[in-house]
Parts: C-alpha cells; structure tokens; sequence
C-alpha cells in the first residue's frame, strides 16, 4: 500500500515537469526560427555593399556576361541610393539635398564637407556624361581661365579643366568623341567648358547651335588694346625671337594704318564676331563678363555669371581675397585645403612696356568698334 500511494504521488508530478520542460523548449525553438528569419529576410532584402560587390566579383571570375556584370551594377548602385536616401534624378534646393545626403552618411564620415565637395564625388560615382548646357566662348586673354576657376567651386556647376577645342579642331571627331570628355553630372547640374577660340571661329556659331540651339554662351571681355599687349606678352614668353609689337601691330605706323591681319589685333573687334554669333543665338543667351571688373569686383561679376546660368548666388565676396603678388583676386583656402586656390604662374605675369603713342594710336582704332559693341550689348566698359 504505502508503496503505490508514493508512486501515485511522484508520477503526475514528473508527467508535469516533462510537458513544462517540451513547452519551454519549443517556445525557444520557435522564437530562435522567428529571429533567424527576420535576419535572413532583412540580408536578403536589403544586401549591403560588400556582399554585392561579392556577388558581383564572383560572376565576373567566372566569365559571366557583361549583361551580368551590368545588372551587379545596376544592383549596387540601387541599393546604396535607397541607403542614402539621395533622389539623384530630383531638382531640387542644392542644400536641402546635401544635408540629406550627408545625414545618411555613416557616422564614421561625418565630417565637415563643402557641398561642392560632396556634390563632386557624388557625380563622378553616379552622374552620366553629357553635352555642355553652357560654354565660356571668348576672349582669350580676357580672363576666362579666372572665370571657370571660380564658377567650378559652385556645387551645382561640373566643369572640363581643359580646352577640349571641339568646335574649332577637333569637330570631325564628333559628338561622341566630345561628350566622352565631359565630367560625370548629376541631372540637376551644369556641364560647363571654355575653349576660348570658339568667339573668333567662323564655324563656330553653327556648330554648337547643331548640338543645342538653347546652349547658354560666356564671353570675358577686356579692353582690346590691353588684351592685345598681354596675348603678345605671353607669346613673347614662348617665342622670344619674334618682332617687336609695334611692328606686328602697324602695317605702316606713320600713317596710323593697323594690321588687323594680326589675330591679337582682330581679337579685340569685338564686334564683328558678336555679330556672326547673333546669327545662330539670341542675344539673351550671351553673357558678357568684364575683364576689368572681375579683377576689381569678382564677387559681382560671379554674381551674374550665377544669374545667367539660374544658379543660386553661393558664391560670394566670402570666398575671394586679392593677391597684391599677382594683381588679381584668388579664391580664399577651401575646407578641404590647406592653401588657398590661385591661377598658374603664367598668369598675372607683367607685360612688356609698349610705347605711350602706339597705345593711343590703337585706342583710336579700336573706339569705333567699342562704341558699336556698347550698343549691341546695351553696356558700357568704358575702355575709351
């Protein structure tokens, strides 16, 4: 008796432990599979950079398709668009969009970072090549190495350093050929080149209303008989051997008689090329930049330069500060710098010493040819 009233009393309690410990085990198991899964649906939704370029190296290595190679891309550049949350396709306010982007950046890169900075390296990741929306044109000498410089630290502004010459040499290459020169641009931003000759090339007009009738054009003007002695001062530097200006610039001084055969003469009548141009473009798609004043007032000129181009003003007397060396302004130290941003050696240098009687005699010839182009551009420079 005694021993089945034990075992009566043992058995129910160990049949309880046995179905409490299969309830608590399955309840572990059950939760272990839930978290697994929602680990595993997460990776599988949204895999991170490195297990793309993973994937994508490992299709590469085993002679996949370009096709492929393409798609890996494709993936790639989606999934970290949707991580940045950066909406590349959108205009929009250029600051708005840089503190979005720069508040999805990992907190290990969250730095101080110029919105051209960032807007640069965003583009060269993810931008495409495409034709120029705006030329800088003319005049060489007048300044316009100073004008790309300083209109290229605009974050919405990418720009080619070099003078491509498309439309005056290179145009049987083809667009092609051009268009794979240009920077990588966001949608909403610029494409910009100078290759100053264009102003002075016949064909030149045609040529780019071919590519795009609505191609907004540059022109840095500058006092033609000061442009013609520093184009002559910087031929000089390179071929020391040549004539002396004054006899370049005279077919016969005595008689007052110019040479306008002489490109550094024929540059400066500005009115004669102004014209050839307006036979393609309205005027209202020229901006002219004056030479003297963007060396007197830099902050001004890049204001309308940034107008013409509908750019917000971002750039400002903050970023300029003049450099008494070299005689004109130079762009302030940038964050990423630890020197200011000034033009080469070759600029600024001094020009040889012309004598007094043949700058006059030329300003006499050239005053006819400025009052009518004060009148076509509805501004005076006041060279005269």
């Amino acid at each position: 008796m005694a021993y089945r009233l034990i075992s009566n009393r043992i058995v129910p309690s160990s049949n309880r432990l046995s179905k409490r410990f299969i309830f608590i085990f399955t309840i572990s198991l059950s939760f272990t599979y839930l978290c697994y899964s929602i680990l595993f649906c997460c990776g599988t939704i949204m895999p991170t950079q490195s297990y793309e370029e993973k994937r994508c190296l490992h299709h590469k290595n085993v002679g996949s398709k370009k096709l492929l190679q393409k798609d890996c891309t494709a993936d790639r550049r989606t999934a970290l668009d949707e991580t940045l949350n950066v909406a590349l396709t959108h205009q929009g306010s250029s600051h708005a969009r840089n503190q979005s982007r720069n508040s999805a950046l990992p907190i290990t890169h969250k730095r101080s970072i110029a919105p051209s900075e960032y807007n640069i390296t965003v583009a060269q990741k993810y931008g495409n090549k495409k034709l120029p929306n705006a030329l800088i044109i003319g005049v060489k000498k007048g300044g316009t190495r100073a004008v790309l410089e300083f209109i290229r630290i605009h974050p919405d502004v990418r720009a080619l350093g070099t003078e491509p010459h498309f439309f005056d040499r290179n145009y049987d290459r083809g667009l092609d050929w051009y268009r794979g020169l240009m920077p990588r641009t966001l949608d909403s931003q610029i494409t910009l080149e100078k290759t100053p000759s264009y102003f002075v090339t016949r064909e030149a007009p045609r040529r780019i209303a071919s590519m795009s009738p609505n191609t907004k054009l540059i022109v840095v003007v500058r006092n033609p008989v000061t442009r013609a002695i520093s184009d002559y001062t910087q031929t000089l530097s390179k071929k020391p051997d040549i004539p002396t200006f004054e006899e370049l610039a005279f077919q016969n001084r005595s008689q007052g008689l110019v040479d306008t055969s002489w490109n550094a003469i024929r540059i400066g009548m500005y009115i004669l090329h102004l014209e050839n141009w307006l036979q393609y473009f309205r005027l209202s798609q020229i901006h002219f930049v004056s030479g003297e004043r963007l060396i007197t007032d830099p902050a001004g000129e890049l204001g309308r330069v940034q107008d013409f181009l509908g750019l917000k003003r971002i750039i400002t007397d903050k970023h300029f500060y003049f450099n008494r060396t070299k005689g004109f302004p130079c762009l302030k130290k940038p964050e990423s710098s630890s020197q200011p941003r000034c033009l080469g050696k070759s600029k600024g240098r001094t020009h040889v010493q012309i004598d007094r009687e043949v700058i006059e005699q030329l300003r006499d010839f050239y005053r006819p040819f400025n009052i009518k182009f004060y009148e076509m551009v509805g501004q005076d420079f006041r060279w005269d």
